[in-house]
């Protein structure tokens, strides 16, 4: 469990420095880079794409979800507006 956050919070710090330039918080980090991981997991798999296992492969596949779910937000809120 601790192993997820802690993936979790850098993987949302990492993918909120690329979309915005800067962190989101603790909280929203965690919460970022977890749904990150599970999305970017899921897509990665759907792509075709295998990416190792262990903390850095866990790391990069949150990282790149987390990336595609923020964008993706930030496109469907200039949608809405």
């Amino acid at each position: 469990m601790l192993y997820v956050l802690f993936v979790g919070l850098i993987a949302g710090a990492i993918a909120g420095l690329i979309v915005h330039g800067r962190g989101l918080g603790c909280l929203l980090n965690i919460i970022v880079g977890v749904a990150g991981a599970w999305f970017g997991h899921w897509l990665l798999n759907e792509l075709g794409i295998f990416v190792y296992s262990g903390f850095w492969g866990n790391l990069l596949t949150a990282v790149i979800g987390a990336v595609v779910l923020l964008a993706l937000l930030g496109l469907i809120r200039k949608i809405v507006k």
